[in-house]
């Protein structure tokens, strides 16, 4: 009788189907960016932008969110330069290469390094305007996928 109690949630969880503790996810925020790349030509670099983020401490949403707004996420830059470093005149081999450089940066380099959000932005592009454009489409990111359906977004 103990034993059948014990073992009740395991079978429940296999007759519906639901991951057991030990199954491996999908990670919602691969998902929100391959959505928010539909038809960019980073689109296929979704996982690669969230390693970086994971790897440099950064908030998941930023580098895609630069990336939109500096070239509609690589529709419009040379050199695989999504990210518009350097007012878009540095060359990467790669978007691998580019997302590596700049997510690096914002996390270490002396420009960006111990600021907050608003801090890397400014120092990022201080234009007035770009740090809220930034936040906007960071913010569309936190939008379940069905309501990005109906939800018109101006970058």
């Amino acid at each position: 009788m103990i034993l059948g109690v014990l073992a009740l949630p395991h079978a429940i969880s296999v007759a519906q189907g639901l991951p057991r503790s030990n199954a491996v996810t999908p990670d919602y925020r691969l998902h929100c960016i391959r959505h928010l790349f539909a038809h960019s030509p980073l689109r296929s670099a979704a996982a690669d932008l969230l390693t970086a983020a994971d790897q440099n401490s950064l908030d998941w949403r930023l580098l895609p969110s630069i990336a939109i707004v500096e070239s509609g996420g690589g529709k419009v830059c040379r050199n695989h330069n999504a990210f518009g470093w350097y007012s878009g005149k540095k060359s990467f081999p790669s978007a691998h290469a580019a997302i590596q450089f700049v997510a690096s940066r914002l996390a270490n380099s002396y420009r960006y390094r111990g600021k907050d959000l608003s801090g890397k932005l400014a120092a990022y592009n201080p234009v007035p305007g770009y740090e809220q454009r930034v936040i906007a489409v960071m913010e569309s990111l936190n939008l379940p996928l069905i309501d990005r359906v109906s939800s018109p977004m101006v970058w």
